[in-house]
């Protein structure tokens, strides 16, 4: 049976070193057959939008796939395990097809649950529940820092670390959003206040008044304090305020709150660490904090 090649797609190579190539490739793409590909069991997306991928089986019956997956040797019978490229794939078998081009990698089970995860947040995006879970499982398998995985899938570490809070939220809320009924930016503003049961209820009238992010922020401000307690005295913003203090957060990546009565008030800047602070402490003065 004979394989045939075509040129590497680009863009492939940003993620994987040459020491991961396969015995003897030369970097070419391989027509393979769809039988010899198992799927990948650390592909880290749990669920796949069926009228989004009969699109894109559409597409690859009008002009093929134009983008190769990526595969690596699972044993010595002829067999790949698919890397990256879980879409791609079932929509070939989904339009027919009897093989796709493959790029055959020699990747280390290490590097499986890394590569599929970088695919995704880079390239086809995951919920925020599904991405979270998967920021989780990278840095608790690997053993690596958030820091380090936010370098590793090209992410702020603040913005790895609201992902990874939003594992905190109730099952139910999770669900919410992995079904696509509440936003990631819902999500971290339920964040605010403590107790599952306040964080659910909250969340089902976010859902049934079809509340914004900035509205639900204000709920959360107004519903209780980090014990689940009324608040006394709950302040809350302007829409002209809330604006402001929506572009300083992003601007600084970190929480930001401004306070004013009459024409004076305070910027209230929270982080979660040191490592954040010394973050926030060089943005302001372009040096290092000094040490404690």
């Amino acid at each position: 049976m004979e394989i045939k090649k075509r040129r590497l797609g680009k863009g492939l190579d940003s993620l994987i070193s040459s020491s991961e190539y396969a015995s003897g490739s030369d970097g070419g793409v391989l027509e393979i057959p769809l039988s010899r590909i198992e799927l990948n069991p650390d592909q880290p997306r749990e669920q796949i939008d069926g009228v989004a991928l009969e699109g894109l089986a559409k597409s690859i019956r009008n002009d093929g796939v134009l983008q190769p997956v990526l595969v690596r040797p699972a044993g010595n019978d002829g067999m790949y395990e698919l890397v990256m490229g879980e879409r791609r794939l079932r929509a070939a078998r989904l339009a027919g097809l009897e093989r796709v081009p493959a790029v055959v990698r020699q990747v280390k089970d290490d590097r499986m649950l890394e590569l599929a995860l970088v695919e995704n947040v880079q390239r086809e995006d995951l919920n925020a529940i599904e991405k979270a879970r998967a920021l989780a499982r990278m840095g608790g398998e690997l053993a690596l820092t958030q820091s380090q995985v936010a370098e590793r899938v090209g992410l702020g570490r603040p913005t790895v670390a609201n992902l990874l809070r939003l594992l905190e939220l109730p099952e139910a809320v999770r669900d919410m959003v992995s079904r696509g009924t509440l936003s990631g930016g819902h999500a971290r503003a339920l964040l605010a206040v403590e107790g599952d049961d306040l964080r659910l209820s909250l969340a089902r009238r976010v859902v049934e008044e079809g509340l914004s992010v900035r509205e639900t922020e204000r709920l959360a401000s107004s519903a209780g304090d980090t014990k689940g307690a009324p608040k006394k005295n709950t302040y809350t913003p302007p829409p002209h305020i809330s604006r402001l203090q929506a572009i300083l957060s992003d601007a600084l990546h970190a929480d930001v709150r401004i306070r004013g009565r009459g024409k004076k008030g305070r910027i209230i800047i929270g982080f979660s660490d040191h490592e954040e602070f010394e973050r926030l402490f060089s943005a302001f003065t372009g040096g290092d904090a000094p040490p404690a």
